[in-house]
């Protein structure tokens, strides 16, 4: 029997990971790796996931990436949390394993340069201030953050009052570790904000932050926003209804998917039972790429790493480029698509697009 080319995978499938987000990231994932074996394999080989659930904990992602290596995986796929996937990141390449990054942004994921370490989603250092220029163009200045302890969030909001301030604008904190949702009210009436953003965790606080703030009728002017992608997932709608729409938000496809999307995008939805996510094509692309690299290159970790910068394959919002940006440690597709959108009030289940980066 022939022997498996196995790809270790870290995905959130369990809380306080979001859940959501880590099911559609493992549907494009298995679906890639389906479609590889459908396809004949690698070099007649087939493809095997091997799952890990990280639960948004970084030492169990760094567990998982020192098992991975002792099970001879040819290399490491996935994770959406950013603090997890830096922690996975530094792992691999201390001990030599490739690593494709599907979903996490947190610009800083080794401390170092490596050439072991690659990633699909925008640094968040750029789509960040995408979502800044999208705030000035709706002539949003006074912003408030509600946000939570985390390298991650401070981050955002470093982006953000960077991007801001040179254009006047303000980015005040509201620290949720304490502050009620309802002192959340107060204090944006008080600082006079014309916008909230969403810097904290999924459902909690997130959701009763958003309830407090559409039943405050002194903020019925007050726009939230939630750059880091929360009401994306059908989770978002089920739990606020109405009060979920209307909440602009990070978003990475394109406006329009081409023929391998819209054919991907049918089959995540058949799987997933509700519209794939961009995390599902996030997992999806990986492993587009990962197959490339293995067909080409072989399953030496070594010439697995040194390939980077010879991809050229097509995805499914894009064709993918790895190239070394500026102030990015990894190795960095350039091109993946960034809309800021939100959820129609006239139709929950339709997003509308607001602006392009």
């Amino acid at each position: 029997m022939t022997s498996p080319v196995r790809i270790g995978a870290l995905v959130p499938l369990t809380r306080p990971g979001w859940t959501e987000a880590g099911r559609h990231l493992l549907a494009g994932l298995e679906l890639g790796v389906s479609e590889v074996n459908d396809a004949g394999g690698i070099a007649g080989r087939p493809l095997e996931l091997v799952v890990r659930d990280t639960a948004a904990d970084p030492q169990k992602a760094v567990a998982a990436v020192d098992e991975f290596a002792g099970l001879g995986v040819a290399a490491v796929a996935g994770e959406y949390h950013s603090v997890v996937a830096r922690a996975a990141a530094s792992r691999a390449d201390a001990v030599g394993l490739p690593f494709l990054c599907s979903s996490a942004v947190l610009d800083a994921l080794t401390e170092q340069p490596t050439e072991w370490v690659a990633r699909l989603a925008p640094p968040q250092s750029h789509g960040w201030r995408v979502y800044a220029d999208f705030l000035l163009g709706a002539g949003h200045t006074r912003i408030a953050v509600a946000t939570q302890p985390s390298v991650y969030w401070a981050s955002g909001t470093r982006i953000l009052r960077d991007r801001l301030a040179p254009h006047g604008g303000t980015v005040t904190e509201l620290d949720m570790s304490t502050l009620t949702p309802a002192a959340v009210c107060d204090a944006l009436v008080g600082h006079r904000a014309s916008a909230l953003l969403l810097l904290v965790g999924h459902p909690e606080p997130a959701v009763p932050i958003v309830r407090s703030v559409r039943e405050d009728r002194r903020l019925a002017s007050l726009m939230i926003g939630a750059p880091a992608g929360q009401p994306e997932f059908a989770a978002w709608a089920e739990l606020l209804g109405d009060d979920g729409t209307g909440i602009p938000f990070l978003r990475y496809l394109p406006e329009h998917l081409g023929p391998l999307g819209a054919r991907v995008g049918t089959t995540l939805r058949e799987r997933l039972n509700e519209a794939p996510s961009f995390v599902a094509f996030e997992g999806y692309d990986t492993i587009v790429v990962l197959a490339d690299v293995l067909r080409s290159h072989g399953t030496d970790r070594g010439r697995v790493a040194a390939s980077w910068p010879r991809v050229e394959v097509e995805g499914t919002r894009g064709q993918i480029r790895f190239t070394r940006t500026p102030g990015i440690s990894v190795w960095q597709w350039a091109g993946p698509p960034i809309q800021v959108v939100d959820r129609d009030p006239a139709a929950p289940d339709r997003f509308r697009t607001l602006h392009t980066g």
